[in-house]
C-alpha cells in the first residue's frame, strides 16, 4: 500500500486546487457570500477599530514606499476624470454648496478675511506689480466698453 501512495503523490499545490475546484462546482456563489458575510462580522467583532486602523496605517505605508508622488497624481487624475464622466455640472453645484455651506458655518468672518488676505499677498508675491497693472488695464478697456454698450 505504501508503494502505491507514493507512485500516486501530489503536491499540496495540486491537492488544493482539486478541492478547490470540488467545491467550487457543489456551491454556489451566495453561499461564498453568505461565509464571507459571517467571517467579516466574526473578525469585526474579534478585532476593534484600533486593529482596522493599525492594518490601515500599515497598508498605507506599504503603499507610500511602493510608488512615487507621480503615481498618485496619475490615479488621482483618472479618478477625477471618471467622477467626472459619471457626474453632470450639477453634482458639482450640489456640493460646492454643502460645501459651502458648512465651511461658512464652522469659520467667522475673521477667518475669510485673513485667508483672503493671504491670498493677495501669495498671489503679489507670485504675479508682481506688472500683472495687476495689466489686468487691471483690461478690466478699464472692458468696463468703459461695457459701459458705452448700454448707454
Amino acid at each position: 500500500m505504501a508503494k502505491n501512495n507514493q507512485s500516486n503523490n501530489m503536491s499540496r499545490e495540486e491537492a488544493g486546487r482539486k478541492g478547490g475546484e470540488k467545491v467550487s462546482r457543489k456551491y454556489d456563489q451566495e453561499h461564498f457570500e453568505n461565509i464571507g458575510q459571517k467571517g467579516g462580522e466574526t473578525t469585526s467583532q474579534e478585532h476593534g477599530q484600533e486593529f482596522y486602523e493599525d492594518i490601515g496605517q500599515k497598508g498605507g505605508e506599504k503603499v507610500s514606499q511602493k510608488y512615487d508622488q507621480e503615481h498618485f497624481e496619475n490615479i488621482g487624475q483618472k479618478g477625477g476624470e471618471t467622477t467626472s464622466q459619471e457626474h453632470g455640472q450639477e453634482f458639482y453645484e450640489d456640493i460646492g454648496q454643502k460645501g459651502g455651506e458648512t465651511t461658512s458655518q464652522e469659520y467667522d468672518q475673521e477667518h475669510f478675511e485673513n485667508i483672503g488676505q493671504k491670498g493677495g499677498e501669495t498671489t503679489s508675491e507670485k504675479y508682481g506689480e506688472e500683472h495687476y497693472e495689466k489686468i487691471g488695464q483690461k478690466g478699464g478697456r472692458n468696463s468703459s466698453s461695457g459701459s458705452n454698450r448700454s448707454s
